[in-house]
């Protein structure tokens, strides 16, 4: 990710690992990704290579391997601590490097960020440089924490710079050479409830604010797999993976789902 300093703290791999398999959230965004990424699969050419770029522990890495196959896959991310909890999952190669200079001399037929660009303090290098190792109409597919309006200390802890709205996302694909073919929000169902949390729990905590502490503890909560509502969450999660597929726009959502191709013309200043 950023030159020489991982943007993602290395101690949640191994959190994230062990929960989720199971947790409604990675389980609701990993479905909206097959969804989208078996058609795209489906139209390269063979012989064609796909990247993952800030693959961390494997999670998405095996649903692209899946869907693609091992020996066209490979991912990237530049802590090694999560290559490896991605090799327990997937056989593909791996590559630790710097998405701002990606190692790779051949040129590639899709790009994926899944929750990465939001780490990056300069999102638009990155975008320059995965553009450059993408083929003329090269794919590029983007996931990114939706709405302004629900940022809390949990972005914080999660090492957010920022949530993007959707025409803000589109348009700064634009400037960097893309054109953006499909983008939705998605994790419709969960959003009245984020929404919720946002707003209550400066409330609960009071009103002087222990930032750290406080924003640590909704994390936790946020990551913690309660059975009963983790399923019913999973499950309506799982409704919208049909919509997706079908490049649908939903209404609204905590996250942005955007399908882009590369320009070969030079992107606007």
């Amino acid at each position: 990710m950023t030159t020489g300093t991982p943007a993602y703290d290395p101690s949640s791999f191994g959190r994230h690992r062990r929960i989720d398999d199971r947790h409604f959230w990675f389980r609701g965004r990993n479905r909206v990704l097959e969804s989208v990424l078996l058609e795209l699969v489906r139209g390269f050419p063979a012989g064609s290579r796909v990247l993952e770029v800030g693959c961390g522990n494997g999670n998405t890495l095996r649903v692209l391997e899946r869907e693609s196959g091992p020996d066209a896959v490979v991912g990237m991310d530049l802590s090694l601590e999560g290559l490896l909890y991605a090799r327990e999952r997937t056989s593909c190669p791996l590559v630790q490097g710097d998405v701002y200079k990606p190692p790779f001399a051949r040129r590639l037929q899709m790009v994926c960020l899944f929750d990465v660009l939001e780490h990056l303090p300069d999102e638009r290098g990155a975008l320059q440089a995965l553009r450059a190792v993408l083929v003329p109409g090269g794919a590029l597919v983007i996931t990114v924490p939706a709405r302004r309006s629900l940022w809390s200390e949990v972005d914080e802890v999660s090492g957010h710079l920022r949530r993007y709205e959707a025409g803000e996302l589109e348009a700064l694909l634009d400037s960097e050479g893309y054109q953006v073919e499909y983008l939705t929000p998605f994790m419709m169902s969960i959003y009245p409830l984020f929404w919720l949390s946002r707003r209550l729990a400066p409330r609960i905590a009071g009103r002087k604010r222990r930032a750290a502490p406080q924003a640590g503890l909704t994390h936790q909560g946020e990551l913690k797999v309660v059975p009963v509502l983790n399923g019913i969450l999973a499950f309506l999660l799982g409704l919208e993976a049909p919509m997706t597929g079908r490049r649908m726009k939903l209404p609204f959502g905590t996250s942005l789902l955007a399908v882009a191709r590369t320009r070969e013309e030079t992107p606007r200043a």
